[in-house]
């Protein structure tokens, strides 16, 4: 992996510039530059409480930044969070079409739409019936993300989204979010502190600043995800983590930046 400087993207669908914000009068994130062209795939990461969720928040529109500029030139956004986030009192369907009935598409459009989005993370079209109770985490997740696809987004904000889940769970969620990219032509923000699944799922991994004061870093990931050898996959993280100080303070936790 090459240190090797590239040309920013011309018209990229998402730029940050000089983003910053401040929390109860302390700066939790200052000068941020980022862009993503359009259908790439970055992963964001970084030591736990630098800010990556802060971050990805105001970049969705969640949060507003106390400075700098937003650009989004994308058509329609999704996001996915660590907790799935669905209403306890609807079922899977009714969870995965709830932003088309914010959009006003007709009821039959909007199942239509829901149990395709479905179809598209594998989950069985006999559980959308189902509450959240009645699902397992893996099922809730993929429900969440169905609820993303559905709007048909040109790129999804992830923010850790499978942190509580256990390691094969979690790979076939990354492998989800791999083969709906590819398909769909989205890109997204990952936000994750795994870096292996940082090299799994994008295209570009980058890296913040302990201190959330910009982003540190960024390097490019061979090859496609999807398409990548698994071992090569763990020379690489073993190799950035053991020689590449930009890696240093990923797995650093300062509890005193912690929510």
């Amino acid at each position: 992996m090459t240190n090797a400087a590239t040309l920013p993207d011309p018209d990229p669908s998402l730029s940050l510039s000089g983003v910053g914000h401040a929390y109860l009068g302390r700066t939790v994130l200052d000068g941020i530059d980022l862009s993503l062209a359009a259908g790439e795939v970055v992963a964001l990461v970084g030591p736990s409480g630098c800010g990556k969720s802060t971050l990805v928040h105001i970049a969705a529109g969640v949060v507003e930044p106390s400075r700098g500029r937003i650009a989004r030139r994308y058509r329609r956004h999704g996001m996915v969070f660590q907790d799935p986030r669905l209403l306890p009192w609807a079922t899977a369907r009714v969870n995965i079409a709830y932003p088309l009935r914010l959009l006003g598409l007709p009821r039959r459009e909007r199942r239509e739409r829901a149990e395709e989005a479905a179809r598209r993370v594998a989950l069985d079209l006999a559980d959308l019936d189902k509450f959240p109770v009645e699902l397992s985490g893996g099922m809730r997740q993929r429900t969440a993300i169905a609820r993303a696809l559905a709007v048909d987004p040109d790129l999804i904000y992830f923010d850790e989204p499978f942190t509580a889940l256990d390691v094969a769970l979690k790979r076939r969620m990354q492998d989800l979010v791999i083969a709906a990219s590819s398909t769909a032509r989205f890109g997204a923000l990952f936000i994750t502190h795994d870096l292996m699944e940082a090299v799994r799922v994008a295209h570009r991994v980058a890296v913040m600043d302990v201190h959330g004061r910009g982003i540190a870093g960024e390097r490019p990931v061979p090859g496609e995800p999807g398409g990548r050898d698994d071992a090569a996959l763990y020379r690489l993280v073993a190799g950035l983590l053991a020689d590449d100080p930009l890696f240093r303070h990923i797995h650093d936790v300062d509890e005193r930046r912690l929510p």
